[in-house]
């Protein structure tokens, strides 16, 4: 046999090995995948099922720990007839619509600031101590003087979602225009870029990923501050629900009402992985290409 007789068998058979190692590698990812589905299910259905078993048996005082049917009966109910407060999108729509707006000014503000102290060296020093304090103070504590400033509206809330929010966010928006490589910097300038373009070009998009890294948790905090301010006071929301309950003690309405929190958050953090995955497809190894 030739030599090229030889390499022209040796090619289809190294290419044919390829291709069954990549098709077994995916089909090893989708069984995987799956696995970890069904254990995830699995786990939920054990801990539900130990939970409604242990409370219909009074091992565990249904007074007070409830149980999954009738957790699940009140969301049902809440959803078909209302609340006291009126409908149930209403009072999901209305917690959503002020954490939201929280997220969206404490990410701005975060983002704005910890790339401007992280740029400017001279900034960092001014405010860096102040910063520090501000961070250091129980910020939850904050929403009964919000209250006070606010009213019962959704300002009062917003604000204690703002609060909760700029923090990380800030940290990490400052952490990763620290971290921006300076051969980068330094290459930007030599070819004549101005400071606002190495901040816009450079700086911005090498600290995304320490930026959306935070906006995981964050949009969780913006939740929690909403929820803590409509739980002091407010005319409508899942907090209300949720001081609603406790003041009836009506347990399953105060888990049903951590339930519909839950799941929003989830809708949240799984909307906020998506667009993570998208924006970094280019990236090896970076978020949009882990598993």
């Amino acid at each position: 046999m030739s030599l090229e007789s030889a390499e022209s068998v040796g090619a289809p058979t190294a290419l044919t090995a390829t291709t069954g190692r990549s098709l077994a590698r995916a089909k090893a990812v989708r069984q995987r995948r799956l696995t970890v589905y069904a254990a995830r299910v699995l786990v939920l259905v054990v801990v539900l099922g130990a939970w409604e078993l242990l409370s219909r048996n009074d091992v565990i005082d249904p007074f007070n720990f409830s149980m999954p049917s009738k957790i699940w009966d009140q969301i049902v109910q809440w959803t078909l007839h209302g609340t006291a407060q009126g409908s149930l999108g209403e009072q999901i729509w209305y917690t959503l619509y002020e954490a939201l707006l929280g997220w969206v000014f404490g990410v701005t503000g975060g983002v704005v600031l910890g790339i401007a102290l992280g740029r400017v060296r001279f900034l960092a020093d001014v405010f860096g101590p102040y910063v520090k304090v501000l961070n250091a103070l129980p910020r939850i504590v904050l929403a009964p003087i919000f209250l006070i400033w606010f009213g019962l509206g959704p300002a009062s809330k917003v604000a204690s979602a703002v609060v909760l929010v700029f923090f990380p966010v800030f940290f990490n928006a400052f952490q990763g225009a620290r971290e921006v490589d300076r051969n980068l910097v330094a290459n930007a300038r030599i070819l004549g870029a101005s400071n606002r373009r190495v901040t816009l070009q450079v700086v911005i998009p090498s600290a995304t990923s320490w930026i959306f890294t935070s906006l995981h948790v964050s949009f969780g905090f913006a939740l929690i501050g909403a929820i803590v301010g409509e739980y002091i006071g407010a005319t409508k929301g899942i907090g209300l629900l949720v001081s609603a309950s406790q003041g009836t003690f009506n347990s399953a309405g105060v888990y049903a009402a951590m339930v519909i929190l839950a799941v929003v958050a989830l809708l949240a953090e799984g909307l906020l992985t998506f667009a993570e995955k998208r924006l970094f497809r280019w990236k090896p190894g970076g978020s949009g290409a882990k598993e």
